[in-house]
Order: C-alpha cells, then structure tokens, then sequence
C-alpha cells in the first residue's frame, strides 16, 4: 500500500486495536477513535493499551481520537468494531459528519434482537446511501490476542462485489494474517453471529465438567442448525464449512480466550448470568444473538434445540445440567446438516 492510505478504525477495545495494528504493519496511518480518554491517551503517549491487551507495543502509525469528526478526516475507508448495539448509533453519528461517500467493513459479530437484523443491514440503515460505497465483512477464527502479538490467523472478507473483497484483502494481507474473499455476505455474518451462541453451549458443557465428547458433539449438532437456519436466510450452505462458520466456531467453542466459552463455562458452574457478565467486564455477544436467533427460529419454525436449551439457561432460569442432560436425550434422529 502507498504510505498516504489512512484509515479510522471506530473502537478502541481489543479487538480494533488487533486490527490496527495489521493495518499499521501494512504502512496503513490509523485513525484509532474511542469513547475512553484515557484509553486514547495511553495509545498515544504510551503506544499501548493495557486495558485490552497487555504487553502488547502498538506501532507508532496509529493515533488515537476521542473526536470522531478528527478521526474521520481525509478517511475514505473505515473499519467499525464496536459491540453490536452500538452500531446503529456510531453509523448515525458518522454519517451527519461525512461529506464525501466510503467504504465501511465491519468486524463485529451479532444480530440485533427485535429486528432481526444483520450487522451490515443495520449499517445500510442508518448509513444515507449516496455516503455508503460498499459494506464489507472481516470475520474468521481470530482472537485479538493472537492477531496482536502477530501470531498466524486466517480470515474472509466478504462483500457482494468480490472487487471489493478483493480491496480490503489488499488492506489486510500480510505474512501474519492471511485473507480470503467470499461474496456471500449472508452467510459470512450469520456463522460469525451464531458461533457466539454454540460457544456459550460449549462452555456450559465444560463448566459442568462434562468432557470433550459432549463438547464435540454440541459443536457439530450446532453447526448443523446454524446451516439450516443460514440455509433459511439465503445463505450459502458450503460457507459455514469455512473459516467464517466451522473455524470460528471452533475456535470461539475451544478457547479461553473466548468470552462466550468463559460466559458459559461459568453458568455451567452454577453462576448467575448478571455475576458471569460482571466477572467477564466486556461485551458478551452471544447473550443478546441467542435472545435474537431463538424468536427469529421460532418465527420461521427452523428447529434449533440447542439455542432453544441455551435461550432457557439465560432467560428463563433453566439448570445447565437439566437443558444439557435434555439435548442429550432427544429422541433419535437421522444425522443429517438439513
């Protein structure tokens, strides 16, 4: 990339600043804004973010911005990583400060409870089409951690023109973390958002000290009705066997470094969900994608037993061990994705 590409990345928790510090790698300048003054003085007086990621030295090509009008200026390309429900707002606030059109990609996983909708459905709605270029998705088996300390990760880029897939895999790529392009953009987000919900599964599984067998299986169980549920939205079938749907799903099912495993793993051992996301102190997607995809496979009579069993851990105050020990008991049935 020539050394004038500048971009803002809106949020500054662990996961935008991962990104940016790709993006700086890559001679990218970075417009890092967060909402945390003293979050945003740290990066730039200390080149760090101890918050989010401990003893990680960020390069000197990201800047940090409390201003989001400052942050903005002279960007035609920005990447948003805010948690799920604070999209509709940042894009809003965003949008009455553009003058001229961009590209936005988003790296957030969910779906908005009530509505139904995906991350870039919502960004289209907010976002005035003659200010929106294109919407992409980054998603993929990548924990910020890793990504930060430039260990080896592997993601999609996915947006319904592959040219523009093709842009923000340019913007990313280089020997740490590698990018493929996708342009089934349905599916990309959707295994992203439903991964979060099986990973709360897997957790609790853990925390009652059931063992890898159990885990394997709700894992595999669950990539089948996030398929049929994909399936149902339009999705691609193939693509939740990809790094976006069976990768993340693995690796958000089978690490601590996960949230939802550690919010679930936690429930599993009898814990309140108000104590869990205390103890946890940041956003747990998966809480709210599980309330969203439970009435939405209801609403369109989609079987998905394991967010249902989830959904009553949560919600309705249902024992982990009684909603694990009564998926294991269902009736018998012929295994198949469909």
């Amino acid at each position: 990339m020539n050394n004038h590409m500048k971009m803002a990345v809106l949020g500054s928790g662990s996961w935008g600043t991962a990104l940016s510090l790709v993006l700086a790698d890559n001679h990218i300048e970075v417009n890092l804004w967060g909402h945390n003054p003293a979050i945003i003085d740290e990066i730039n007086e200390q080149h760090s973010n101890t918050t989010y990621l401990p003893n990680v030295e960020l390069p000197s090509l990201i800047k940090g911005y409390s201003d989001l009008e400052e942050a903005l200026k002279e960007v035609n390309t920005i990447l948003l990583t805010v948690p799920t429900k604070a999209i509709r707002d940042i894009v809003k606030k965003v949008s009455k400060l553009l003058i001229n059109p961009v590209t936005i990609i988003h790296a957030s996983k969910g779906i908005e409870p009530g509505t139904y909708k995906r991350i870039s459905e919502m960004i289209k709605e907010e976002m005035p089409s003659h200010l929106l270029t294109e919407v992409v998705v980054l998603s993929g088996p990548s924990h910020a951690e890793e990504v930060s300390l430039r260990q080896p990760t592997t993601v999609t880029a996915a947006a319904s023109q592959l040219k523009v897939a093709e842009y923000v895999q340019k913007l990313f790529m280089n020997a740490n973390f590698r990018v493929y392009t996708n342009t089934d953009v349905i599916g990309v987000e959707l295994g992203g958002a439903l991964k979060n919900i099986i990973a709360l599964g897997a957790g609790l599984s853990d925390g009652l000290g059931y063992g890898d067998n159990a885990k394997a299986a709700l894992m595999t169980r669950g990539l089948a009705e996030i398929t049929r549920l994909g399936s149902e939205l339009g999705a691609n079938p193939i693509t939740f066997s990809g790094l976006t749907g069976i990768g993340d799903l693995i690796v958000t099912c089978t690490s601590t470094h996960s949230r939802n495993w550690r919010a679930g793993n936690l429930l599993g051992q009898g814990k309140s969900l108000e104590d869990v996301l205390d103890n946890i102190g940041m956003i747990v997607e998966g809480v709210r994608t599980t309330e969203a995809v439970f009435h939405l496979a209801k609403k369109l009579e989609v079987e998905m037993p394991i967010t249902a069993a989830i959904y009553d851990v949560l919600f309705n105050g249902k024992e982990a061990k009684v909603a694990v020990d009564e998926l294991m008991a269902r009736t018998g049935k012929r295994e198949t994705i469909n």
